[in-house]
């Protein structure tokens, strides 16, 4: 029963009224977008208020929760955006602006360690710089939804090392297991990487304590990240997942889609690499990820916003 029927009918009349008063106070908003989610905002806050009747001690409870967010929060680590991605608002927020259009790749989270300068590699590159792990073979091409190829793409590509830890989680400002590159005249690309592993995320914080106490791993599936770009297309914030990894189902930002699912194959020490390369007896893996981009004119009005907002 929602405890809202509860209450007695001049108390809620009494709350309405607060509610109606805050509504009104931002009508002479000469935004007409501001006013429109200023006001959704307060009716869906203010309900959820009286739904849960939240006590005063709850209020300061949720008022440190944020004031943590706001400490922890630098320019390597944005907690805001990793409690986002917790309560599926970062996911809810893509689908909205990534309308499913024709056969176009799917988009997912941007997370919260992206960072802006990484270093360009040629096609056939190496995106590592010496994080550990195991090499990765990647290889695909860049299409539209027509099939045509969709050269000079710029492709920023991210991922955590095997012990789980992303560059700008260390204290050394190395840059690793990140840059991007761009596509050839055929829409094909290549490039060398690690093989994603699982990761928790940063869990010394608010979110993790949010996350503890309600019984929630902190962990993601395996992943590699992409951001995809190209003229006159709809940029693509996606990653790939490791097929058979056994958190797919249960990855803490809700992530994880079928489409983007993908086998990476593994190759015994010994067995030649695509392009020549010795691995010094190491075992690799490889993968295939051929991306479909949307015309420009689909994207949702939030989106440029949200791309790359604070990350």
């Amino acid at each position: 029963m929602n405890e809202q029927n509860k209450v007695a009918a001049e108390q809620r009349a009494r709350e309405q009224a607060l509610v109606d008063k805050v509504v009104a106070s931002f009508e002479t908003a000469r935004d007409q977008r501001l006013k429109q989610v200023t006001q959704a905002l307060t009716r869906h806050l203010h309900a959820f208020l009286r739904e849960v009747r939240l006590t005063e001690a709850e209020w300061a409870s949720a008022i440190e929760f944020l004031t943590a967010a706001g400490h922890i929060t630098d320019d390597k680590r944005q907690e805001f955006i990793l409690l986002s991605d917790v309560l599926g608002a970062s996911m809810q927020t893509i689908a909205i602006n990534n309308e499913a259009y024709a056969n176009a790749t799917e988009a997912t989270v941007l997370g919260p360690f992206f960072v802006e300068g990484s270093p360009e590699i040629p096609l056939g590159g190496d995106i590592s710089f010496s994080a550990a792990g195991q090499p990765c073979w990647v290889e695909g091409t860049v299409t539209d939804t027509d099939g045509k190829p969709v050269p000079g793409a710029r492709m920023e590509v991210w991922e955590a090392d095997e012990d789980g830890f992303y560059d700008v989680q260390y204290d050394d400002d190395r840059t690793a297991a990140r840059g991007h590159l761009f596509n050839d005249e055929s829409g094909d690309y290549r490039f060398w990487a690690i093989t994603p592993t699982p990761y928790p995320i940063p869990h010394d914080g608010p979110v993790g304590a949010l996350l503890a106490a309600v019984g929630r791993s902190p962990m993601r599936a395996s992943h590699l990240h992409f951001d995809v770009r190209a003229e006159g297309k709809r940029t693509l914030i996606t990653h790939i997942f490791v097929r058979g990894d056994e958190l797919l189902s249960s990855d803490a930002v809700f992530g994880v889609k079928d489409s983007l699912i993908h086998d990476f194959v593994e190759h015994p020490a010994g067995t030649p690499t695509p392009d020549g390369r010795d691995l010094g007896g190491r075992s690799w893996s490889s993968v295939r990820f051929d991306i479909v981009l949307a015309p420009a004119d689909t994207a949702g009005p939030g989106m440029a916003a949200y791309e790359r907002n604070g990350a």
